[in-house]
């Protein structure tokens, strides 16, 4: 049936994607509590114990809180880079041997006929990473958390059939905010957040006449708006990319998971 994805949640507060080719199920992070990924993934009619395999992109709170929990309970494999272990091995409790798969990074994994790429990306954790997902000629990629867009990782995620791209703060929303200067030094940083105006400049250079979806990832409760990502990123795509009347700009949600997305469907 080549991939489906659905965004189970992101923001601030907590990040997963479950990404599926009909034989294999791929978790990306498991920010929240076993109990909520259980309840989110009930929300795509997806049992926890359907899942093959757990990726991780950093190990940060918002991306690892329930991993230990999860894997243990259903005994899943997860798949991090050898300096995100070492931080996972502080954070996530007793996890068995075999199940501690290291993928390094920009290695790929196969899972039956989904394979999986993981690039490197600037973030202020061990050895973040990014994740491109291969089911013959269809290309998701997966990228957020990171202070910018480097050419190493435009390359990676250009002519995807969908992204799900960083869209986290509004900076003018994020200066006059009530963050103190260190966080929001950090945050406008390299090893931040990607800005709308950041994503949307990066948009343009990575998208083809095959790209069709774009989901607008990891916002700010505090700095952004969905509307205001929407409408900055849209203006700057038509700006520099008039003729792209095919690209969707879609919805993310902090508190509830996106509808399933079949690549290659209209």
């Amino acid at each position: 049936m080549g991939i489906r994805f659905t965004v189970l949640s992101s923001g601030s507060t907590g990040n997963a994607t479950v990404v599926d080719n009909g034989e294999t199920k791929v978790l990306i992070d498991v920010g929240f509590s076993a109990k909520k990924m259980e309840a989110l993934m009930k929300e795509r009619e997806l049992a926890a114990d359907s899942i093959d395999a757990i990726v991780i992109t950093h190990e940060h709170s918002d991306h690892i809180k329930g991993l230990g929990a999860l894997a243990r309970k259903y005994d899943l494999p997860i798949y991090a880079n050898e300096k995100t272990w070492v931080e996972l091995d502080r954070q996530i409790g007793v996890i068995a041997e075999e199940n501690k798969r290291v993928m390094e990074t920009g290695g790929f994994e196969e899972f039956g006929t989904l394979r999986v790429e993981s690039f490197g990306i600037s973030h202020d954790a061990a050895e973040p990473v990014g994740y491109c997902f291969y089911e013959g000629d269809q290309k998701l990629s997966v990228v957020t958390d990171l202070g910018y867009m480097s050419e190493k990782v435009k390359e990676k995620i250009t002519d995807s059939d969908a992204l799900v791209l960083e869209t986290n703060h509004d900076v003018d929303m994020l200066r006059v905010g009530h963050y103190p200067w260190s966080i929001k030094r950090r945050i406008l940083g390299d090893k931040g957040h990607l800005s709308n105006e950041a994503a949307g400049e990066a948009l343009c250079d990575v998208m083809t006449n095959k790209t069709k979806s774009v989901y607008m990832a990891h916002l700010s409760r505090d700095h952004n708006l969905m509307d205001l990502a929407r409408l900055t990123v849209n203006n700057i795509v038509q700006e520099r990319a008039p003729e792209s009347k095919q690209l969707r700009l879609m919805d993310t949600y902090f508190d509830r998971s996106t509808k399933w997305d079949v690549l290659g469907s209209e």
